[in-house]
């Protein structure tokens, strides 16, 4: 009878070990999941910049720096590896893309012009679903940190050498603020 207890006992703490193991493994990989859906709506949103860029430059002139930086400032994007390095770079495409719009505004005929109002009204749908993309991200790598760094799960992350994710965050503090409206 004791032989049945122990083999009971074996295989409880088995099971438990085995279902601690794939939580792990289903937060890994939703993780990962969450990270190529940024990956698609950053690639959508690069293929967008040349659009707004090519149709603007008709139109601007002068404004050759800018334009460039834009392009510059993408293909940094569009190259950089790890979590870090890719917040970075896409901070500094919205930094540029952002002087962008800011002197659009001092071209009326091409905010009026049809193309650039559709190619800017899908790149603003893109942001948006950048930002889910990243909320969704940061969540799923929430959740996975708390599970390798919470008892008794760290043992078992530590032993399957699991280790904590970045979040994917603004550096620009300009960013985290809200604008400012001002009809003066």
């Amino acid at each position: 009878m004791g032989f049945w207890i122990s083999w009971g006992i074996i295989a409880i703490i088995a099971f438990y070990i085995a279902s601690l193991y794939n939580s792990l493994v289903r937060l890994k990989n939703g993780v990962k999941n969450a990270w190529s859906q940024i990956d698609v709506q950053l690639k959508r949103r690069y293929n967008l910049i040349p659009n707004i860029v090519e149709t603007a430059k008709g139109y601007m002139k002068h404004e050759k720096e800018t334009l460039e930086a834009i392009t510059r400032a993408r293909s940094s994007a569009m190259g950089a590896e790890g979590i870090a390095n890719k917040s970075k770079a896409e901070n500094a495409l919205s930094g540029a893309m952002g002087k962008f719009f800011l002197l659009v505004e001092n071209y009326p005929d091409l905010k009026a012009n049809t193309n650039f109002m559709a190619v800017q009204e899908e790149l603003a749908s893109t942001e948006n679903r950048i930002a889910y993309a990243r909320q969704s991200y940061n969540d799923q790598v929430l959740f996975f940190n708390n599970k390798i760094q919470m008892f008794p799960s760290n043992m078992i992350a530590n032993i399957f050498r699991y280790t904590q994710e970045e979040y994917f965050e603004l550096d620009d503090e300009a960013q985290r603020e809200a604008p400012k409206v001002d009809f003066n």
